[in-house]
């Protein structure tokens, strides 16, 4: 992923790298320093780097899984498209032949190694296994010649290299085979053009190129005959065979792909007026199927990454609190190496190489955890993102892992965390030598004073300037980040005129408060649909959060006090426990940081899943709409009477009533302009007594009173259309949606003709409508009147499936398990509707979960960040517990103390991450266009909360159970006589 990124990341990378070898190799005392400090304490050392590898995992992880979901979608490619690269489907034998003659020429172009002339038609088929007949009522049908199949690409492997079945024999694929349970030698009985056919099964072929072939899907169960059989039976029946002219491009399965520009105009100009006049359509599956593959990998990796990039935030400020304590510890000793002469620069030079150090060894292992963590989310995600679809049209887990992608993942990883390493020790090594060397807090100095002064002032007049316009106008992070950044730059200067605890408590509320109403200044902050706002926003609130906290400890702590004040052990502890947090603010601000920011998002997440959970039966209501399954059924297969055929003989007391749709393939503009490419569509005919009970709208022209006119409006005036909230949708965050009123370019792929229709409305949920009649899953459906599809498509525009309401207390499985048994011979499928969205809601609850999961390794980051934060405080604090020790201070009160430090800094951080989350949450659930459509009451997930919060609290108390026997191990005599 993020090819564009390599070389600056790279380079970077490098430069810094070479810095720190520079300094190891010639200067030999700031070496020797390092790694001393690093052999003394190898335990030390590995939590250090189990706390930095996690976020090098997290972002390799991030990328994997990017590389492996395109490589799934690419998948397609080698199993539906193998060679093929272009074809050009006709509607009859006859143009068919027309075509494929006018396609000759390109056998002798070097850049086409294969064309092969194929027809084909969608059949059923059925088979007596085991005393039972078993039926898959979707089975792509061709007659071919089998010897030039089997030299179409060559050299490459067709996938069809097979013997000539000869006749009454058919060759099947593994797809078809699998799913009725055949083998060679069983009889089988196909359905086509209403007909049905017998015959014996001769060979079982991969589903691999050829012999995986179809036109979108991404699973096709295919049957190859021999020529004329197909045609034959389509002569009899008196209908038409379509025809398909597939070609090679020269080349493997990806590398022909980019030949499809060259090769696809030399065919749309040997067509010539074929296309536009009589139906020939060309198609370039191979490069839509490449460029979606991009697509969607982009997509959910960027979402993946913008999960982890709270954990990699989280990392950043363990390693940043790491090198604070670092410094802390080793005060006395940097301060007498500055007061031998040792510069600054040579300080904070000798950090970065324990740093470089630290970071080496942590973002080695951290690509190879990646490596795994990114398998075990690929294998979930694939899987959660079948959920979506029921049409058996799925991904395959690929796992896949890019050189691109380790190279991105590593060197990020090396550079965020040797950078937060370099900007912290040249910020230590500004320490006072004489404040240093007698531990002493750092004297303000005059002159620095005065400079941050002017350049706080210079810098909140540009940062304002700049902000006006972009709140006014702007969308995005900026409008966060922008007045955020004006109001920290700000501090210095009012620090020139205040005390540092007001002025520090307005600039987190000031934050605060922008974090929460920033949406609502700008409704449409979040349309440009980038990760960054809402990781701008989460940081912006935890920032905020943290440093009021930190300002007020005092208020926080008073219910305390009495426990304090009590002159036993308990109160001991107590006093212990909240005096260090209380003195060191920036190491403790850091720590729940490190809590607050992974815990608000997990909360966040837990909450938008119960909202989900609140609305689920609202949400089957509107997008069913009363109507109980749709039946798709082969659009080839002539059905004049189909609604009066399932409403009559068994099924007249089940099946209430019928409603016909017709459909047919487009391409449609995107009105929103996120891409240039026409859009896969379906063009759905709606009947005329939907609007009797119309599924709901998510938004409708102003004009029109009710979500009844809308669809009425589209029914009468073939100019008006409707589409779903998710039309256009990437698979990342959704950004702007669709609205009412917007223009829509359909187009008619076998003519080329183009149709602008006005968009009368967005339907709340059109999973109904997905799939519709066997389309391929991810084109969108517009609805429009029947005469509107018939007028756009022609022919192509046929009658594909029907809404059937069943009658009160019909089983809705049982009646679709018995239409699809007694119209076998049409193909028919049913859905259940409400079954449907209630799968597509858990589908969505299953993937929150997996970005729940995937985000608890930032906990891991929190825990393992304490855990480190109390090994170091026992080693800073030596002298000061043998000096409490010694003065009559039990061991288990020394061991109390730092489980009630532990838990008061977990607490702490979990419970403002938990109340963030729930009122962030709580103002998008009131305010976003997104939950528009919910109307229940706003839910608390108090289970799933308390297993946070308690599993949260739980962990980090086990963190410090090591570090606080340690420190109760402590012999006074022996720790006040040795320095270390």
């Amino acid at each position: 992923m993020y090819p564009e990124l390599t070389l600056p990341l790279v380079a970077a990378a490098v430069l810094l790298a070479g810095f720190v070898i520079f300094l190891v190799v010639f200067r030999p005392v700031l070496r020797r320093l390092a790694l001393r400090q690093v052999s003394r304490r190898p335990g030390e050392l590995m939590l250090v780097v189990a706390g930095s590898l996690l976020g090098t995992a997290l972002i390799v992880a991030s990328l994997t899984v990017g590389d492996s979901l395109d490589r799934s979608v690419r998948q397609t490619a080698y199993d539906s498209l193998g060679q093929v690269d272009e074809y050009v489907r006709s509607p009859s034998a006859a143009v068919g032949d027309e075509a494929a003659f006018r396609l000759g020429p390109l056998r002798q172009n070097p850049d086409v190694d294969g064309v092969l002339t194929m027809r084909g038609t969608g059949t059923a088929a059925s088979v007596l296994s085991g005393g039972r007949r078993v039926a898959e009522p979707r089975v792509l049908a061709w007659e071919l010649d089998f010897g030039a199949a089997a030299r179409f690409g060559a050299p490459h492997r067709s996938g069809l290299a097979v013997a000539n079945p000869g006749p009454g024999r058919v060759v099947v694929n593994g797809n078809l085979a699998t799913s009725l349970g055949a083998k060679v030698g069983d009889r089988v009985t196909f359905y086509g053009y209403g007909r049905g056919m017998d015959a014996t099964i001769s060979a079982v072929v991969p589903a691999t190129g050829l012999g995986g072939i179809g036109v979108g899907a991404a699973v096709n169960r295919d049957a190859f005959f021999l020529p004329g059989t197909l045609s034959g039976l389509a002569r009899q029946a008196g209908q038409e065979i379509s025809t398909t002219t597939f070609i090679s491009n020269r080349g493997g399965v990806e590398d022909g792909a980019r030949l499809t520009g060259t090769v696809s105009d030399q065919a749309r100009g040997l067509l010539g007026p074929l296309a536009a006049a009589r139906g020939a359509d060309l198609q370039k599956p191979k490069q839509e199927v490449l460029d979606q593959a991009r697509q969607t990998g982009d997509a959910l990796g960027s979402l993946f990454l913008f999960v982890a990039s709270f954990s990699i935030i989280a990392g950043i400020l363990l390693i940043v609190n790491i090198f604070v304590m670092l410094i802390e510890e080793r005060k006395g000793q940097l301060g007498v190496l500055r007061a031998i002469g040792m510069r600054r620069r040579r300080v904070s030079h000798e950090l970065m190489i324990e740093g470089s150090l630290y970071t080496v060894v942590a973002v080695s292992l951290g690509g190879l955890v990646g490596l795994g963590i990114g398998r075990i989310v690929v294998a979930l995600a694939v899987r959660i993102f079948n959920g979506f679809n029921d049409t058996g049209n799925q991904l395959s887990v690929i796992f896949a892992v890019t050189p691109t992608s380790m190279i991105n993942g590593i060197a990020a990883g090396f550079l965020i965390a040797l950078l937060a390493v370099t900007i912290t020790s040249v910020r230590i090594a500004r320490t006072n030598i004489i404040s240093a060397i007698r531990d002493l807090a750092p004297a303000p100095r005059g002159g620095a004073r005065r400079r941050s002064t002017l350049l706080s002032a210079a810098g909140t007049v540009a940062l304002v300037v700049v902000s006006v316009p972009v709140v006014a106008h702007g969308v995005g992070m900026q409008v966060y980040l922008l007045p955020a950044l004006a109001v920290v730059a700000a501090v210095p200067l009012l620090r020139r005129f205040w005390p540092a605890r007001p002025v520090h408590t307005a600039v987190g509320l000031a934050l605060f408060v922008w974090g929460l109403i920033a949406h609502l200044v700008r409704p449409h902050l979040f349309d440009d649909a980038s990760t960054g706002t809402f990781i701008v926003q989460g940081c912006m609130l935890t920032f905020a959060s943290v440093l009021l906290i930190s300002q007020h400890q005092d208020v926080l702590l008073y219910p305390l006090r009495r426990l304090m004040r009590r002159p036993s052990q308990t109160g001991l502890a107590t006093r212990l426990a909240v005096a260090y947090p209380t003195a060191k603010r920036f190491q403790t601000g850091a720590t729940l940081a490190m809590y607050c920011i992974v815990i608000f998002v997990v909360v966040l997440l837990t909450q938008i899943s119960a909202i989900i959970d609140a609305g689920v039966q609202s949400e089957v209501t509107k997008a069913a709409a009363g109507w109980s399954l749709r039946a798709d059924h082969n659009p080839a297969v002539p059905w004049p009477d189909a609604a009066r055929a399932v409403t009559a003989g068994p099924f007249a007391g089940q099946v209430a009533k019928a409603a016909t749709l017709v459909s047919g393939d487009a391409l449609a503009d995107d009105p929103l302009r996120r891409t240039a490419k026409d859009l896969p569509v379906v063009a759905v005919g709606l009947p005329d007594d939907i609007a009797a009970a119309p599924p709901a709208l998510n938004d409708r022209l102003s004009s029109l009173p009710d979500d009844a006119a809308a669809w009425r409006l589209v029914l009468r005036d073939p100019s008006y259309v409707l589409i779903d909230t998710f039309y256009g949708a990437t698979g990342g965050p959704q950004g702007k949606p669709p609205r009412a009123g917007s223009k829509l370019v359909i187009t008619d792929p076998q003519t080329g003709r183009s149709y602008n229709r006005t968009v009368a409305g967005i339907l709340t949920d059109g999973i109904v409508f997905y799939g519709v009649g066997g389309a391929e899953p991810r084109r969108y459906p517009v609805l429009m009147s029947q005469p509107a599809v018939t007028g756009l498509l022609g022919t192509e525009a046929r009658p594909s499936s029907l809404l059937l309401r069943l009658a009160p207390g019909a089983d809705v499985e049982r009646v679709g398990s018995q239409l699809q048994g007694q119209f076998l011979a049409q193909g028919m499928v049913t859905t259940d509707l409400a079954q449907r969205v209630r799968d597509n809601f858990t589908a969505s609850q299953q993937f929150f979960t997996l970005m729940r999961g995937y985000l608890a390794l930032g906990l891991l980051i929190g825990v393992t960040g304490l855990g480190v934060i109390m090994v170091r405080a026992v080693r800073e604090r030596r002298r000061t517990i043998a000096v409490l020790r010694a003065l009559g201070f039990q061991a288990r009160t020394v061991r109390s103390s730092f489980y009630a430090e532990s838990t008061f800094v977990a607490f702490e951080g979990v419970v403002i991450g938990t109340l963030l989350g729930v009122l962030t949450t709580w103002l998008l659930y009131q305010n976003s266009p997104s939950f528009g459509s919910l109307n229940a009451p706003y839910p608390i997930a108090w289970t799933q909360l308390a297993v946070i919060i308690g599993g949260t609290l739980a962990a980090s108390l086990l963190a410090t159970v090591g570090p606080a026997r340690r420190a109760a191990r402590i012999r006074p005599a022996i720790a006040l006589r040795i320095s270390d």
